[in-house]
């Protein structure tokens, strides 16, 4: 593929939308969230502000999910601090309650516009962003485009590539280059991820770290926490949390097996997707297993197996009520998920051998004792045993997680130098606003 092929691809994208090149991420990534929006606020999507927008320098922030809208908000937080505004937009309702509980009236929220020409020019004639900052690895290439053409810095903070995305834009080099040269910066999570970047073309590049080693853990309700302890009691607890297909039967699998020597054993599931509740709870039942739902407020009795952890915004919870926990989409799916939010809250990791997506923080908590990958179903109940059997191991690894979890912090410090040239001017234009004010 030439250069000169790339820079026609995109002139033709421009014109006529991203429904007509849907291998590109921000088609993708919209079709995945369908369903998972507010129908009261769709025209949002298609660019139409349900918010003045204020008077003063504004920082559009995107953050496409939970995660990511959880590690960016210190960074928010941060530029908050100096006087100016922030409309931050996310994908799916899940996340703006997370921008609304952590962040509240201070920004503005809304749903990122689809990437589509007429629904991002009406979003940035409107706003008129003086700096756009995306989260992790969203690439939309007619908001790259139409930001470029209107020549607002972009950055691209907390970036990630993983191994498919790296292979999929490597076999479209001209098209990545021709979409990155539109970025001021890039601040990759780890050396790899900076490396990747680079070899697709961005500058400058620039390691942060991993903006969620330096969020908050997860919060968790004390009275229900509190409500739950009193039921658990002192029955020994293994979870299996943001599990994917197959997990969860796994899950239940290593719970049969290991009831007959921790009698009183209770296991928690967490599914990523709490939608699956209802299939769930058959299936667990036909394995001859008692299941209550937190969703249902079932109460956990001596004769409960599995807790099903079938609610939102509640790992806070689950995690606060065992000391050992398997990560999911790391056994029967790939890529993982983020084992950060247990080693926070001494919790000692295990997660299979697919966590392509978060290699660098399994390395780190591997190398320091706080994180076991396990290979199938047997090791996984056998690495649960002894942990619940060795209290001295197990919390020799709750401790190493813990304090890796510490040795990484950093990463918000890093980002926020790396944004300094483009902060600092808007830091100017509101104090010289507010100074016009008095």
């Amino acid at each position: 593929m030439s250069e000169r092929w790339a820079r026609a691809f995109l002139r033709a994208y421009r014109y006529a939308g991203a429904a007509a090149y849907p291998m590109v991420g921000g088609y993708v990534a919209w079709r995945a969230s369908k369903g998972k929006e507010d129908h009261n606020r769709r025209r949002e999507r298609y660019g139409v502000p349900s918010r003045e927008r204020p008077d003063g320098p504004l920082v559009w922030f995107h953050a496409a999910s939970v995660g990511e809208t959880i590690a960016v908000v210190p960074l928010i937080e941060s530029i908050l601090g100096y006087g100016i505004h922030v409309v931050l937009t996310t994908g799916t309702v899940t996340s703006a309650q997370v921008a609304e509980e952590r962040l509240g009236g201070r920004i503005i929220h809304q749903y990122v516009p689809l990437d589509l020409k007429p629904a991002v020019s009406r979003f940035l004639d409107h706003w008129h962003p003086d700096l756009a900052i995306i989260a992790e690895s969203e690439i939309w290439p007619m908001t790259i485009l139409e930001l470029g053409a209107r020549r607002v810095p972009q950055i691209l903070v907390n970036g990630r590539l993983s191994d498919r995305s790296f292979k999929s834009w490597k076999k479209r080099a001209y098209i990545a280059e021709a979409l990155f040269e539109n970025m001021a910066h890039v601040v990759a999570q780890s050396e790899v991820d900076g490396e990747r970047f680079r070899a697709l073309g961005a500058r400058p590049v620039t390691v942060s770290g991993n903006l969620k080693v330096d969020t908050a853990p997860p919060p968790a309700d004390e009275g229900a926490l509190y409500a739950i302890q009193r039921q658990i009691g002192r029955r020994p607890t293994w979870a299996a949390v943001s599990t994917h297909d197959g997990e969860e039967v796994m899950a239940a699998e290593v719970h049969a097996m290991l009831r007959s020597r921790h009698r009183s054993l209770l296991t928690i599931i967490v599914p990523r997707h709490p939608d699956r509740a209802e299939a769930l709870v058959a299936e667990l039942t036909t394995m001859g297993l008692n299941v209550a739902r937190r969703s249902t407020g079932d109460r956990i009795t001596p004769d409960t197996d599995i807790l099903l952890g079938d609610t939102i915004g509640e790992m806070g919870l689950y995690l606060r009520l065992t000391e050992i926990a398997f990560v999911g989409r790391s056994m029967t799916a790939q890529g993982g998920q983020n084992p950060l939010e247990p080693a926070m809250l001494d919790t000692a990791v295990l997660a299979g051998r697919n966590v392509q997506n978060f290699r660098d923080t399994y390395q780190r908590l591997i190398d320091k004792g706080g994180a076991k990958i396990v290979r199938d179903r047997d090791m996984l109940a056998g690495a649960v045993n002894f942990l619940l059997g060795n209290e001295i191991a197990r919390h020799d690894m709750m401790s190493a997680g813990a304090a890796t979890v510490e040795e990484m912090r950093g990463a918000l410090a890093r980002t926020l130098k790396a944004l300094e040239p483009y902060i600092h001017p808007l830091i100017v234009q509101s104090r010289l606003k507010g100074a016009g004010g008095r």
